[in-house]
């Protein structure tokens, strides 16, 4: 420890000690105070896409951030399913999804699944049902994973479990 400059006799203890702790100013940065953002996989050029139906004006792209929109949605109620194709086996770290309902109350489910020999077979990632009602009508889910020689990702969607008319939508999916 270092000297002490003042020392208080009754308490027996040093109020001001005469060493300093190093230390410098640094100028706020907004990079260095935010955290850093995931390299979000560019999908228009690694991967193909699979889909059981799709709305025209609620294309994939736009989920996929490929083009400016609302996100995809199905032309047609009932279960549902994206799968991309990627084209070269990759390592997966982080799945991003955003689902969106603002017209009903309902109880959806999706499936997350991945493949490692190209879509022979699937191991599920994940199960998960939420509510969407007049109060929740979005729901996000970000998920750490880690996923080697990724060569097929499958996102299964069932809109409605009490099997009504809805048709399943995906606001964004994002993969790191």
């Amino acid at each position: 420890m270092g000297r002490c400059s003042t020392w208080n006799e009754s308490w027996g203890q040093c109020l001001a000690p005469s060493n300093r702790m190093r230390k410098r100013l640094v100028p706020h940065s907004s990079k260095s105070l935010s955290p850093r953002e995931p390299d979000w996989l560019g999908m228009e050029s690694s991967a193909e896409a699979e889909v059981t139906s799709e709305d025209a004006a609620f294309p994939l792209e736009s989920a996929l951030g490929i083009l400016p929109g609302p996100g995809w949605k199905a032309a047609e109620p009932g279960t549902q399913m994206i799968r991309l194709l990627f084209d070269h086996p990759l390592r997966v770290r982080r799945i991003h999804l955003e689902f969106c309902e603002e017209h009903g109350e309902r109880t959806q489910e999706f499936v997350l699944r991945w493949s490692g020999d190209g879509g022979k077979t699937y191991r599920e990632i994940l199960r998960q049902q939420f509510n969407f009602s007049a109060s929740a009508t979005r729901e996000i889910e970000d998920y750490t994973v880690d996923l080697e020689k990724v060569s097929a990702l499958e996102l299964r969607i069932v809109p409605d479990l009490s099997r009504g008319d809805a048709r399943a939508s995906l606001r964004r999916l994002q993969i790191a």
